[in-house]
C-alpha cells in the first residue's frame, strides 16, 4: 500500500504538466530555495553577466575637466553636488540595477530548474482499515533544451536593454551638470542685469525729480514729465520682474543639487564682472564623437535588441525539448526517510512542436518586425537629430561670438560718447538731465554686452551637451 502511494504521488506530479514544468503550487522548504537561487546566481556569475558600472565612474560621465575651465569653486561644487544628491540622477542609477536584475532573470531560464519539498500525509488502507501517516520528500528538475539558442537569444535582448538603461544614465548625468551650469550662469547674468537695472532706475529717478522741478517751473512740458514717470515706474516694474526670475532660477538649482529651496540666500556664487570661459570651441566636430552619443548609442542598442525579438519570435515557431527529472522519499517513519527502499526516482522528455495557436505566432513574428522597422527608422532619426543639435550648438557659438564683438565695439562708441558728455557736464556746457540720459544709454548698452556674453557661455554648454561632454 505504501508503494501504491507513492506511486500515486509520482505520477500525479510528475505527470502535472507535459514539458515536466515545475508545479507553480509546489511548497518550497525556505531554505533550499535560497540555495538553489544562490547557485543560480554563481552560475550567471561564470557565464560572465553584465556587472553594475562603479560610482566612480560617474564623475567620467561629465568631464570635470571641462567645467573647470570657467576657473569658478562654486560652480564646480554645485555640479559635485547634484551628481551625488539629484534625485533624477538616483533613479537612473536604480533603473540599472533594475534592469540587471531583469538579467539574471532571464539568464536562469537557460539553466535547469530544481524544487524540493515536504509533503506529510495521513491516509487509510482501505484492505486493513488501519490508518498512519506518510512523510514525502519530492525533489523535481525540469530543463529546456536550447537546442535553437532561443532562450540565449531572450537574454541577449535583455541584455541590450540594459545596456541601453547604461547610456541613460550617462546622458542623464550629462543632461544634469548641463542644467546646473545653465542655471548658474544664467543666475549670474541676472545678478549682472539687477545691478544695472538697478542703476538705471536711480537715473530715471533723478530725471523724473529733476522733470518735476521744470515742468514746476514752465521749462518743461507736463507730456515730457509724464513719460519721465512712466519710464521710472517701468524701469522698477522691471527690476522686480528681474529679481522674480532670479529667485526662480535659485529655486531651480537648489532642486537640481537635490537641496530644499528654504536654502536659496546661502548659495555663493561669482562676481559676473570676473567670470569667464577660457576654453576653446573648435569651429568643426568630428562625426566619431556624434557617434559616441549616448542617444545614438542607445538607438543602436534598442535596433541591435528588435532584431533578436524577430529570431526569437521565429525560434518560437520550432519545437520545444524539455528534460525533467523526480526524486521521491517517502516513508511512514521519518528516521527512515532518506533510504533506498523508501525511494523513487524517474526521467524522462519530451518534445512539443507548436501547431495551431489561432495565428499568434506568426502575428508575433510580423509584429516584431514592424517593431524593427520602427526601431530603424528611429535610429536614422536619431543620427539626423544628433548632427542638427551639434551644428546648432555650434553655428549658435560662432554667431553669438561674432555678434558680442560687434556689440563690443559699439559699447566702446557709446562709452567714448559718454566720456564727452561728463566733460561737457563739468565745463557746463551742458544740463545734468542730459549727461544722465546719455549713462542710461551706456547702462543699457552694458546691459546689452552682458546679456550676450553670458548667452555665449550658454552656448558652450549647449556644445559640451551636443557632443556629450567630449570635449
Amino acid at each position: 500500500m505504501k508503494k501504491l502511494l507513492s506511486l500515486a504521488i509520482l505520477i500525479s506530479i510528475f505527470g502535472s504538466s507535459a514539458v515536466y514544468a515545475v508545479n507553480d503550487k509546489t511548497v518550497l522548504n525556505a531554505s533550499t530555495e535560497e540555495n538553489v537561487q544562490k547557485n543560480i546566481y554563481k552560475e550567471i556569475k561564470k557565464h560572465k553577466s553584465p556587472k553594475v558600472k562603479p560610482q566612480k565612474n560617474k564623475y567620467e560621465y561629465i568631464n570635470m575637466q571641462w567645467w573647470g575651465q570657467f576657473n569658478d569653486e562654486y560652480l564646480n561644487d554645485y555640479i559635485i553636488r547634484a551628481v551625488e544628491n539629484n534625485k533624477d540622477l538616483k533613479m537612473a542609477t536604480l533603473t540599472i540595477d533594475e534592469y540587471y536584475q531583469n538579467v539574471v532573470m532571464q539568464r536562469s531560464h537557460e539553466m535547469p530548474n530544481i524544487s524540493a519539498g515536504f509533503l506529510p500525509a495521513y491516509a487509510k488502507d482501505p484492505l486493513t482499515l488501519k490508518s498512519h501517516g506518510n512523510f514525502g520528500i519530492p525533489i523535481i528538475a525540469s530543463y529546456e533544451v536550447d537546442l535553437f539558442g532561443k532562450n540565449h537569444n531572450k537574454t541577449t535582448a535583455i541584455r541590450k536593454l540594459y545596456e541601453a538603461s547604461i547610456l541613460d544614465e550617462q546622458a542623464a548625468y550629462i543632461s544634469i551638470a548641463s542644467a546646473v551650469g545653465t542655471v548658474y550662469i544664467s543666475i549670474i547674468k541676472l545678478d549682472a542685469l539687477i545691478d544695472m537695472q538697478e542703476e538705471i532706475v536711480a537715473l530715471r529717478k533723478e530725471i523724473s525729480e529733476i522733470m518735476t522741478i521744470s515742468n514746476n517751473e514752465g521749462i518743461v512740458s507736463t507730456s515730457d514729465l509724464v513719460k519721465a514717470n512712466k519710464a521710472y515706474i517701468a524701469g522698477t516694474s522691471d527690476l522686480v520682474e528681474l529679481k522674480k526670475e532670479r529667485t526662480k532660477l535659485l529655486n531651480q538649482l537648489a532642486v537640481l543639487i537635490g537641496d530644499s529651496p528654504n536654502n536659496i540666500e546661502e548659495y555663493k556664487r561669482a562676481d559676473y564682472k570676473t567670470f569667464a570661459f577660457s576654453g576653446n570651441i573648435p569651429e568643426e566636430v568630428s562625426s566619431e564623437i556624434i557617434m559616441n552619443r549616448p542617444d545614438y548609442k542607445k538607438a543602436e542598442k534598442i535596433l541591435e535588441k528588435a532584431g533578436i525579438d524577430v529570431r526569437v519570435a521565429r525560434k518560437e515557431m520550432l519545437p520545444h525539448i524539455n528534460l525533467g527529472g523526480l526524486l521521491f522519499f517517502n516513508s511512514k517513519y521519518f528516521e527512515s526517510l532518506f533510504t533506498t527502499s523508501n525511494m523513487l526516482w524517474g526521467v524522462g522528455g519530451g518534445v512539443l512542436q507548436p501547431l495551431f495557436q489561432g495565428f499568434s505566432l506568426t502575428a508575433n513574428l510580423k509584429s516584431k518586425k514592424i517593431i524593427y522597422e520602427k526601431m530603424l527608422r528611429n535610429y536614422e532619426k536619431v543620427n539626423l537629430t544628433s548632427m542638427q543639435e551639434v551644428n546648432d550648438s555650434l553655428v549658435s557659438v560662432n554667431m553669438d561670438k561674432e555678434k558680442l564683438n560687434k556689440q563690443k565695439n559699439i559699447q566702446a562708441l557709446e562709452l567714448k560718447d559718454f566720456e564727452l558728455t561728463e566733460e561737457k557736464y563739468k565745463q557746463g556746457v551742458i544740463a545734468k538731465l542730459d549727461r544722465d540720459q546719455q549713462q542710461e544709454n551706456l547702462l543699457n548698452v552694458q546691459r546689452m554686452v552682458y546679456n550676450t556674453e553670458f548667452d555665449c557661455m550658454i552656448d558652450y554648454i549647449n556644445y559640451y551637451k551636443a557632443v556629450a561632454a567630449k570635449v
